[in-house]
């Protein structure tokens, strides 16, 4: 769990936000009384898993939780030519139809007439197509956009132009296209903020040391995910994703949703626990005929404590749960699928969730010939070597973590052939997570997974 230390840290940095943003507070903010559905739409390559945190900070301050959704996107994955077919990923246009789908699933099912929605990175682009040209516009109030290339990523003349994430590309030209009598670049019926980062976003930098070419302009600024006609506020040194999932981003969102501060941005810890999610590939696919274990471990070592808790075989959709989980208990999460097992260990749940999302880890190439693979990753933002405190299996800065900058959320640790199985820790601004190594020959990986 973060420290006190750290948690105080956050604290300030969602105070700071809320209260730049209170001079431009949205007018007729929703009512206290009747909390209007919000969908959550990742970005990426992602999944809904990541907005676990935010989910769990509306909660705290009162926001049902049966008018909160977060949506899992098929094939999350942008195309490399946004107008050619591409296995395994999808268009900007699918994707929009994707999440008009899902608010439509929402209205009908919460009976209300109009949804916020709130996009990470390329869930922005999302919601901006629909928003403007799905029929958005007349059942979305409010919008919120963490970290959205509004501009592209780049704009680069004879590269990859057709690419969503082009500043130069037809469907981000005609998104930006002047709206309405003052020229603005959102569609003006519906109130629009955006979160960005000072100059610490790795997609929006001038430099395009990010996207493989260092020291060659990419033509966007640090100011690429702001819009004309929008409150656009800005989280000094925060991330890519921290921009979406970090205390400070729920405090200014809920500011500009209710026009008021939040009660706090920790997150309040329930008596009872229980948890679900799914099993699902890199393409938020269902596993199906995965199996799930959940051992409770020893928050030191990762040692298991006893027999299995829970045990699951994993259906065609994917989902496993409920599992009754006590708030104080660090688990390791055991699946198996595809003739390998990925352990999962994960620091204690303080509030139910539906969205404990478990994808399998693989082995790669250059794995061969490691006794043991681990994995310390960090979903909810990335690691910033001038900023955070970080240390895995007793390196630091991580090995393949930059000396500078915030553009790495995972590394990687190879264990030597004929190593002894033992316990491998991996700490990040006071969470500290514990697990232990199992043989790759045998195809085992493990997970060492931040929450915060």
């Amino acid at each position: 769990m973060p420290s006190r230390r750290t948690l105080l840290a956050m604290a300030v940095l969602g105070t700071a936000a809320t209260a730049m943003l209170t001079a431009c507070a949205t007018s007729s903010p929703p009512s206290t009384t009747e909390r209007p559905p919000i969908v959550f739409m990742h970005g990426n390559g992602d999944s809904a898993a990541l907005w676990q945190t935010t989910l769990w900070r509306f909660e705290s301050n009162g926001w049902p939780r049966d008018r909160l959704f977060a949506v899992d996107q098929p094939t999350p994955l942008a195309r490399d030519d946004d107008a050619v077919a591409q296995p395994g990923r999808s268009s900007s246009a699918e994707s929009a139809a994707f999440l008009k789908a899902e608010v439509d699933r929402v209205l009908k099912a919460t009976g209300a007439s109009k949804v916020v929605l709130i996009g990470n990175s390329r869930g922005g682009n999302t919601i901006r197509n629909y928003v403007q040209n799905g029929g958005g516009a007349a059942v979305v109030s409010h919008v919120v956009l963490g970290g959205n290339p509004a501009h592209g990523i780049w704009a680069v003349r004879g590269f990859r132009e057709n690419n969503e994430f082009s500043g130069l590309s037809r469907f981000m030209q005609q998104l930006n296209a002047p709206k309405g009598p003052n020229g603005d670049e959102v569609t003006p019926s519906v109130k629009w903020l955006t979160l960005r980062s000072d100059n610490n976003d790795k997609y929006a930098q001038p430099d395009g040391a990010w996207i493989g070419a260092p020291g060659q302009p990419t033509n966007i600024g640090f100011d690429g995910p702001a819009l004309k006609g929008a409150t656009n506020l800005v989280l000094p040194r925060a991330d890519h994703r921290e921009v979406s999932f970090s205390p400070a981003a729920f405090a200014a969102t809920w500011q500009f949703l209710t026009g008021e501060a939040p009660r706090s941005t920790a997150i309040a810890p329930e008596a009872s626990v229980v948890l679900g999610g799914r099993v699902l590939n890199a393409e938020n696919l269902p596993l199906a005929g995965a199996q799930l274990a959940i051992y409770a471990v020893d928050p030191a070592t990762g040692v298991r404590r006893g027999e299995a808790v829970h045990r699951q075989d994993i259906g065609a959709d994917g989902r496993w749960g409920p599992f009754a989980a006590r708030g104080d208990t660090f688990h390791e999460f055991a699946v198996s699928a595809a003739g390998g097992v990925t352990h999962i260990y994960r620091s204690p749940f303080p509030r139910s969730s539906s969205v404990v999302h478990l994808r399998p880890e693989r082995l790669a190439a250059a794995d061969s010939g490691a006794n043991a693979v681990v994995v310390f990753t960090r979903p909810r933002g990335y690691f910033d070597v001038q900023r955070d405190t970080l240390r895995f299996d007793g390196q630091s800065p991580p090995a393949g973590v930059p000396p500078k900058g915030a553009g790495v959320s995972s590394s990687r640790l190879r264990i030597a052939a004929d190593a002894p199985q033992r316990a491998v820790s991996g700490e990040f601004n006071g969470e500290r997570i514990a697990g232990q190594t199992w043989p790759a020959a045998q195809g085992h990986v493990t997970v060492l997974e931040l929450t915060y």
